[in-house]
């Protein structure tokens, strides 16, 4: 076998373990979920080695999905790191063996606190399985490893299992686009999701137009906003806009007559606006749905108060 086949293979067999889950899930991912919804404290998952890594992982996506978690090594709670448990607590043990020794140390003392623990591991026989309030099976029946012996495919498994924790339970607390980015403040889509129109519109020395303006006057103005588009207002409201395309195609239509023309004769009367309050996601769909590049900011009074252009909704 060449090498991309090595690695067809590879994924092919991660691809199968995750779907072999399938049938696991079963009374016992119900009853984690309902340990963790009810949970009072934290959801604090552990593990040693690759199991450890992978539980990292889980424990950060829980976080950012609204189920406070992190991770502990259990080989730190002998050394002092047990005082970070609380009982309202909810543990995650993870080993694919279920007799990784570290762990089994460590699981008395969560006994002794009441911490229900929710286990993971390949062998539901295990020792981890039978001191677990519940026990999410995730064996798989061979390693992506060619030695079968590296952790692959159940590495893959677990962390898939994880994420069905995570996934399900953001879905039984309705979590909402908002609610993610309340716990990305600092990150490109917790800045999509939490700028609106007023934190980014364009205010000064807008592109105002006249419906009356002949449309020569108006392309000057219009090279001057830079933003492809001139906005027509009447008694301190918006009657239409113009763009650039619109202008292209009035030359085109009326050739010399077109110093004739005024604004009135080519606007769009109903522009794309919207309320300073807007997302900067919901500005994003709505450009992408129209195929427009800006749109109006108004008032209740449908008076502009500025223009968002697509390259204000790159953050």
């Amino acid at each position: 076998m060449t090498a991309r086949e090595y690695a067809i293979q590879c994924i092919k067999d991660e691809a199968q373990a995750v779907l072999d889950l399938i049938p696991k899930i079963d009374d016992n991912f119900d009853r984690a979920i309902d340990l963790m919804m009810n949970c009072q404290g934290k959801v604090i998952v552990t593990g040693v080695g690759k199991s450890g890594h992978i539980g990292a992982k889980i424990a950060a996506t829980l976080a950012s999905t609204g189920t406070p978690s992190f991770f502990i090594n259990p080989l730190d709670v002998f050394h002092g790191d047990l005082g970070v448990m609380s009982k309202g607590d909810v543990v995650i043990a993870i080993s694919n063996s279920g007799q990784t020794d570290e762990l089994l140390r460590f699981i008395p003392m969560v006994l002794h606190m009441e911490i229900p623990i929710i286990a993971m591991s390949g062998n539901p026989q295990s020792l981890l399985a039978k001191y677990s309030t519940c026990h999410l099976n995730v064996s798989v029946k061979k390693e992506a490893c060619p030695l079968n012996l590296a952790p692959t495919s159940s590495t893959t498994a677990t962390l898939a299992m994880g994420d069905a924790l995570a996934v399900a339970l953001m879905e039984k607390r309705h979590f909402q686009p908002q609610d993610f980015a309340m716990f990305h403040p600092g990150g490109e889509i917790g800045k999509r999701l939490l700028t609106t129109a007023q934190d980014v519109m364009i205010t000064e020395n807008l592109p105002l137009l006249s419906p009356e303006m002949h449309l020569g006057e108006a392309i000057i103005l219009v090279s001057k906003g830079k933003l492809g588009l001139g906005v027509a207002v009447k008694e301190d409201r918006i009657a239409g806009m113009i763009t650039d395309g619109d202008i292209r195609r009035a030359m085109e239509q009326w050739q010399a007559d077109f110093f004739n023309r005024i604004v009135d004769d080519i606007m769009t009367r109903t522009p794309k606006t919207v309320t300073p309050q807007t997302k900067i996601s919901e500005i994003q769909k709505m450009m992408n749905k129209y195929k427009i590049h800006n749109v109006l900011v108004t008032d209740d009074t449908h008076k502009l108060l500025g223009i968002v252009d697509r390259y204000a909704c790159i953050l």
